[in-house]
């Protein structure tokens, strides 16, 4: 194991928690962001503990540029040699109808927090010539889904963040890699869910955070060291 850790942002629930643990499973210390829920972030410790691993609780805003910088200080763990940006919000509204405030916040937390936790990991990581950068974008980035513009411009940005990095810090032992979910049944889709979205799902049935959280565990291992610029969709088969 390397002499780092991992950081998930927005990791209390959903594919942050699930991805927090499968990390840990691996054996990487790691820091479990949350925003507001400190009790979500503290029973995802606790579960990280009780299974061996190792794990600590940060609270910071990811639309916050000082609170992404402390996030990504080195500390007693190390430096932060895994990255999962996986902190998201949606605001959904038609085009016509969004308002300044939404469409700036989406963009914030989605698509900026990315770039700026990226900038602030690659120093360690270039350093110590490894790392692992895995950012949550989302089916809805290269497929349309009406009445989320602001969403989908945040996470095709993030689509096209990825690539460009990777190929910047290939050389260097850094992988930069998306997954991008489809229905994945969590707090951020459980209002839009029902039995008519799952028909259009080949696999007829929304997927779960672990099905997400296992994709993003292998292209934080070792093995996946020769996949980078890529964006490894789950959803069933929605975007086929």
């Amino acid at each position: 194991m390397r002499e780092g850790c991992a950081l998930v942002t927005g990791s209390s629930r959903g594919i942050g928690a699930a991805t927090a643990r499968a990390l840990a499973r691996d054996g990487w210390p790691v820091r479990v962001n949350y925003r507001e829920d400190e009790a979500g972030a503290r029973e995802v410790v606790e579960k990280i503990v009780a299974e061996g691993g190792s794990a600590s609780v940060l609270q910071g805003d990811v639309a916050d540029a000082g609170d992404v910088a402390r996030l990504l200080e080195p500390g007693e763990d190390g430096p932060v040699l895994v990255l999962v940006n996986n902190a998201g919000l949606r605001m959904d509204g038609l085009s016509p109808q969004l308002e300044d405030e939404q469409w700036q916040r989406v963009i914030d937390v989605n698509l900026t927090a990315t770039f700026r936790a990226t900038r602030h990991a690659l120093t360690p990581m270039l350093r110590a010539r490894f790392g692992r950068i895995v950012n949550v974008a989302s089916i809805v980035g290269p497929r349309a889904n009406a009445g989320q513009a602001n969403y989908a411009a945040s996470k095709a940005g993030v689509i096209g963040f990825t690539k460009t990095v990777a190929v910047e810090v290939a050389r260097r032992g850094i992988t930069v890699n998306a997954v991008a979910p489809g229905l994945i049944e969590t707090s951020l889709t459980e209002e839009i869910l029902d039995g008519e979205m799952t028909k259009a799902i080949p696999a007829r049935r929304v997927g779960s955070p672990d099905e997400v959280a296992a994709c993003i565990r292998f292209l934080a291992s070792e093995e996946a060291s020769y996949v980078t610029g890529t964006t490894l969709t789950v959803d069933g088969g929605l975007s086929a």
